[in-house]
């Protein structure tokens, strides 16, 4: 009888070197397949495994999941990042091995780009974006808003589309085709006075928090204005998770006038008589799957704004805005995403509310952690 306890104990993973194993017990809540990011504060986690930064962590079968150590711009560890994939309402069980890890493939970075313009961009293995930067203030191509970059390989590409500056082609991996102007692009943010829309200026500043192998974060930070009287501090913090289309965005203001700052955050519209512009209750997203631009396929963008007070406004035609507040010196957050359809993941206007509902429905039912 002992023997048989034992075996049974040994076959179900929860006996190592002689003492009960530990594990992460990772649920889903939902109907769909996650395949996300957790976090765990790294002073729990190391409270409870008794591990410092060295170790592995592993499923069921021994397969080694890919983890990151992020530190927010610090020295030190806040939080293990675990890359994790649990189908619906079922749970996993990793266990965390006294051991060092092996090297991961970077799956998520982001650069300063002086070589062209003051850029700031940022990707992971399925999306591109780029803020536009001081030197391209006063030129002819100035543009306002965030830009996507279309991939369709889950290779990182931002190095090499610079180093040949040729990323206006599809060679097989993917394309710049998406127009931004002056307009907020692809989710990016403008100030929002009398009811009329003014652009910042470009990022002056940046801070890379953390960049990979599973999360990128950083900085956008923006020099004062005075607008309506008021003067306006503004920064952006932005990540990027591997695998995910969406951008998590933090934006930060201070107002020296008022307690409040009014927004507006803006997806541009092309010219087309009846745009598929699909508006989530309460106004808490807008998604747009765009037609076909150039034969150079069709992008989807879109805004979620959770927990906060949104008005929709579509009197404009370059482009949607979502308008809100930001008090000051308080965080707001929100998130934008995008695909392209010839990467083949999401090819409709169906598919992309699809997704997007989906990713509304993951933030308010977030995967839960427990350690045993």
């Amino acid at each position: 009888m002992k023997k048989l306890l034992f075996f049974m104990l040994l076959s179900a993973g929860t006996i190592q070197n002689g003492r009960a194993q530990q594990q992460i017990v990772v649920s889903n809540p939902t109907n769909q397949n996650r395949q996300e990011l957790i976090s765990i504060p790294y002073a729990k986690f190391n409270k409870h495994f008794k591990l410092d930064t060295t170790f592995t962590v592993k499923d069921a079968s021994g397969k080694i999941i890919p983890h990151q150590l992020e530190k927010l711009g610090g020295q030190t560890a806040i939080n293990v990042l675990l890359q994790v994939l649990v189908e619906p309402k079922e749970k996993v069980a990793l266990n965390v091995v006294d051991s060092k890890s092996s090297m991961i493939e970077s799956k998520a970075y982001a650069r300063y780009v002086p070589e062209r313009f003051d850029d700031f961009a940022w990707e992971n293995d399925v999306v591109a974006f780029r803020m536009y930067g001081k030197a391209l203030e006063g030129r002819k191509d100035d543009a306002q808003g965030m830009d996507y970059w279309a991939k369709r390989t889950n290779q990182l590409v931002i190095n090499k589309w610079y180093k040949t500056e040729d990323y206006h082609k599809d060679h097989g991996e993917g394309l710049d085709y998406y127009s931004v102007g002056q307009t907020l692009g692809a989710g990016d943010v403008g100030l929002y006075f009398n009811n009329e829309l003014s652009y910042t200026k470009h990022y002056r500043r940046y801070q890379i928090l953390d960049n990979g192998p599973l999360r990128t974060t950083f900085r956008l930070d923006f020099d004062p204005e005075e607008v309506d009287g008021q003067q306006i501090v503004l920064s952006k913090t932005i990540s990027l998770d591997a695998g995910s289309n969406f951008n998590k965005i933090v934006l930060h203001f201070k107002n020296s006038e008022n307690k409040a700052t009014p927004i507006a955050i803006g997806i541009v519209k092309r010219k087309e008589e009846a745009p598929l512009l699909t508006i989530g209750p309460k106004n808490n997203s807008l998604a747009y799957f765009e037609p076909e631009i150039n034969a150079s396929g069709k992008s989807a963008i879109a805004v979620i704004i959770p927990d906060q007070q949104v008005s929709y406004q579509n009197n404009r035609p370059e482009q949607a805005l979502l308008i809100s507040s930001v008090k000051s010196g308080k965080d707001y957050v929100y998130y934008n995403g995008a695909a392209w359809d010839r990467a083949g993941k999401v090819t409709s206007a169906q598919s992309w509310n699809e997704a997007v509902n989906q990713y509304k429905n993951n933030l308010k039912k977030p995967l839960k952690v427990v350690l045993k």
